[in-house]
């Protein structure tokens, strides 16, 4: 079976203490699980996505949220272990970093073509913020066919909505809750 990571948003701006809009400590806690199964993904031959928030200065975006994931900013980069991460192996053919501009990572990206042509049938989500762009995420990969599975470890948000995104996810878009 043909499976894809998907890494939403772990940036500076949605982990670090400083960032625009973080999902502070909770985001930070799940970083150990996530680079676990990047590895993992990694040595099973298996792709491994980070879809990453990249807006312009003068994003709309902007008048509902805080400014964050400014394109070539410190707040757009990954954080921590995960950028190590991925300067470590980001030369590798299935580890992609992929551009979105909205909470659904499918939506206005490649990322449906690039797994349809690496023949992926699962989606496992993990990332921030589980009730936002994780979740919109599991829309969009619902809708789309593919088998969805969100690691609870590997998952956060800055709302008290985590367990209830989780469990919408699974009821509504038939997602797979993995502790």
């Amino acid at each position: 079976m043909k499976k894809a990571l998907l890494i939403v948003d772990m940036s500076n701006d949605f982990v670090d203490d400083h960032g625009g809009l973080t999902a502070g400590k909770p985001a930070q806690q799940i970083v150990p699980n996530i680079i676990d199964l990047a590895n993992h993904f990694l040595d099973e031959n298996q792709l491994v996505i980070f879809a990453m928030d990249a807006h312009q200065p003068n994003d709309r975006h902007f008048e509902e949220w805080p400014v964050h994931n400014v394109i070539g900013t410190w707040g757009q980069q990954l954080y921590g272990e995960l950028e190590e991460w991925y300067q470590k192996y980001k030369q590798k053919e299935n580890v992609i970093l992929l551009p979105k501009q909205q909470y659904d990572a499918f939506y206005g990206t490649s990322l449906e073509q690039i797994l349809r042509n690496k023949g992926i049938q699962e989606v496992h989500l993990t990332g921030v913020a589980t009730d936002i762009c994780v979740f919109l995420t599991a829309s969009g990969a619902y809708y789309r066919g593919f088998k969805t599975f969100a690691h609870k470890k590997g998952t956060a948000t800055f709302t008290d909505q985590q367990d209830l995104a989780l469990k919408h996810m699974n009821t509504i878009f038939k997602t797979e809750i993995i502790d």
